[in-house]
């Protein structure tokens, strides 16, 4: 993962702990889970703009979606930015 997604990830706790304090540090695991899902299945994600893919992570109030971008010729997958489904974009693309 690229060091700004770990921003997104403590931008993401800060807002769920107000809310849901117990909860917050499972849904953080699960959004780390689900991105693990692109070690096995990097093609998984719908694909957007300029070679980037976007990989939907759960759904409404849990919802967030993962934008990445995966290099073949390396076999590698560069997590870019995360947000909530509810958020307009991404801070960075």
């Amino acid at each position: 993962m690229a060091p700004e997604v770990g921003d997104d990830l403590d931008r993401i706790f800060d807002h769920l702990a107000p809310h849901d304090a117990a909860d917050a540090p499972s849904r953080i695991r699960e959004i780390i889970q689900a991105i693990a899902v692109l070690e096995q299945n990097p093609l998984i994600g719908r694909p957007v703009h300029a070679d980037k893919r976007e990989l939907v992570i759960g759904r409404r109030s849990r919802g967030y979606v993962a934008l990445y971008r995966y290099v073949a010729e390396i076999d590698t997958v560069f997590v870019l930015a995360l947000r909530s489904q509810r958020e307009a974009g991404y801070a960075r693309t």
